[in-house]
């Protein structure tokens, strides 16, 4: 060829290259990095694909360009790195005619941008890799890609490359897709990078998971799968368990049914693993209506090993002195169906001090007054709601004398409660009743972490700025100690009239700016759906202080995966990131 192809633009006079042997060019808007080595002109973004540094002001021996901030190495010929952390490096085409080096500053590239970014999440996820899991979120959005997709990745991902089974990632990451709607568009990028990290991080050293088959018969009832798994979970057989649930998927078992065994053999025992197994159990049933019920196969057996292996509450000393709660809730449960027949055909209207008398002092009056609910007709959504509403005013009132480590205490009830909550709206399985008494008992529990409540903050100023007030609600997360005042602000904002739908982008948006750990994420997720749930402003206003006052208590962090993202994003506008 003499003359170069149209989508060639000419860069530099390959003499002038040679002599000097790296020029930077800025063709068609882009900054191109050409370098002579080796008798081969080669061409690549001048900017490191781990932090922008410019590639001019590297050094290239043997055929490897080393950046030199952080000593990122690339083949230089194709741009690939020896250094996964920092990514690979765009290279263009280079051909030369006449003397003169022409450049392909935009190459068509071998996959479309929706396969490029997820074939780069799927790395980001394997290798445990924040930058390209980063660039991946924000990538695979800016690119129109259903969320869900994200979603459904990370969760296969994790329920196959993690031997414990289902844990902290996964439930971040299916809590995350619940509430992204409530976010900014923007944010809705960070929490798709910050639920897929969380699962990267879970399964990093972990050994993938081997399945146990299905059982060969086709024609066992899904009562009796039922039975099965409740015996072998009762047993500690997770091999079996699993067996018998991956059966009664392949039998096309409901959701419903598939729901209702996971929840019986959740509530044998008490409260199993102060409250995570119950919520896991919710959150992948959750993980399933966002990425499709036909990876039920993929993702309910992982949560086995969880059931099998729980902590039971009955077996500590808190539930047996100097009180036997789980003695006296085994007398309930005894008579469990009895109550429920009693209340057969009959409605059931909470009455205005339900909230107090679950909060009572006395264990007995909080069981009995369950009890008489039931028999006079309150079905399990009903009870659950109102003892998540209970839970979620201990969180409010949480008085911070207390130990720090003691919002995790109320926290677990809350998260716990909520969980029962949405899992009644799941499946009529009679034996989530006793996952409402469990969350019943540990309000009761609780009510030292009450002693004295904090108080509810007073009806603020109607004509106050809604706006600044979420401004000031989210400058309360930058400094430590800002619990109360939080509180104040999330109820002053919607005594002003505030639209809680901004409410909850400004709760969102403090939280995903941070280094949140687990119980942060399921406290804001869990508000927001016990909000969802209850038409009374009153307990809408208690709920969102709960949520201000908990994320209060665990701000600042280090904001280390923050700073990760930020730096994601300017590169994928062409920011230069060692620039201010």
């Amino acid at each position: 060829m003499s003359v170069p192809d149209n989508r060639f633009v000419e860069a530099v006079p390959l003499s002038d290259l040679q002599s000097e042997g790296r020029q930077l060019r800025t063709l068609d808007g882009v900054q191109v990095a050409l370098f002579d080595h080796e008798g081969e002109v080669r061409a690549v973004d001048n900017r490191c694909p781990h932090m922008g540094f410019p590639l001019t002001e590297g050094s290239v021996d043997d055929g490897i360009l080393t950046c030199h901030w952080h000593h990122a190495r690339f083949e230089l010929s194709c741009g690939d790195t020896f250094d996964p952390w920092a990514d690979d490096v765009q290279a263009y085409p280079v051909e030369v005619h006449d003397g003169t080096v022409y450049v392909d500053p935009h190459p068509e590239p071998d996959e479309s941008p929706e396969e490029h970014w997820a074939n780069r999440l799927d790395v980001g996820l394997e290798q445990n890799l924040r930058l390209v899991t980063a660039k991946a979120a924000i990538g695979l959005v800016d690119a129109d890609v259903d969320p869900a997709e994200q979603v459904e990745r990370g969760v296969l991902f994790g329920t196959r490359y993690r031997e414990g089974g289902w844990s902290s990632g996964l439930t971040i990451l299916s809590l995350l897709a619940n509430v992204l709607d409530d976010l900014r568009v923007e944010d809705r990028k960070r929490a798709l990078y910050q639920g897929n990290v969380h699962v990267a991080s879970d399964c990093a050293g972990q050994p993938p998971k081997f399945d146990q088959d299905a059982f060969d018969a086709r024609d066992l009832s899904a009562e009796r799968l039922k039975s099965w798994f409740r015996d072998t979970v009762e047993v500690r057989d997770p091999d079996g368990a699993e067996r018998c649930l991956r059966t009664a998927i392949a039998n096309d078992c409901s959701q419903s049914a598939l729901a209702g065994m996971l929840v019986a053999a959740a509530t044998d025992h008490r409260y199993l693993d102060t409250g995570h197994t119950m919520d896991f159990v919710n959150k992948a049933c959750e993980a399933l209506d966002t990425v499709g019920w036909e990876h039920a196969e993929h993702v309910l057996p992982s949560l086995v090993e969880g059931l099998a292996t729980a902590d039971r509450a009955e077996e500590r000393s808190s539930w047996r002195q100097p009180v036997d709660l789980a003695s006296r809730l085994d007398e309930t449960f005894a008579r469990l169906d009895d109550l429920v027949a009693a209340g057969a055909g009959e409605e059931w209207t909470e009455p205005d001090d339900f909230t107090d008398t679950l909060h009572s002092d006395d264990s007995e009056v909080v069981v009995t007054a369950l009890e008489e609910a039931i028999s006079e007709g309150a079905t399990v959504e009903e009870l659950a709601g109102a003892v998540a509403f209970a839970a979620g005013k201990r969180v409010a009132q949480f008085a911070t004398a207390n130990e720090f480590s003691d919002w995790n205490t109320v926290h677990h009830t809350f998260t716990y409660a909520n969980a029962v909550h949405q899992l009644s709206q799941r499946t009529d399985a009679r034996e989530l009743y006793r996952g409402v008494f469990d969350a019943a008992v540990n309000v009761y529990l609780d009510r030292f972490l009450n002693t004295p409540p904090a108080p509810l903050p007073d009806a603020g100023e109607s004509d106050a700025d809604a706006e600044q007030l979420l401004d000031d609600l989210l400058a309360t997360f930058d400094r430590e100690g800002q619990v109360n005042e939080a509180g104040r602000l999330a109820a002053q904002f919607l005594d002003a009239g505030g639209d809680p739908g901004r409410l909850r982008q400004k709760l969102g948006e403090g939280l995903l700016r941070e280094d949140a750990g687990f119980h942060t994420y399921q406290a804001l997720e869990a508000g927001f759906a016990q909000y969802d749930e209850t038409a009374d402003h009153e307990r809408k206003r208690t709920l969102m202080v709960a949520v201000a006052r908990y994320l209060a208590a665990h701000f600042p962090t280090r904001r280390e995966r923050e700073q990760t993202f930020t730096i994601a994003a300017r590169l994928q506008r062409g920011e230069a990131i060692h620039e201010e």
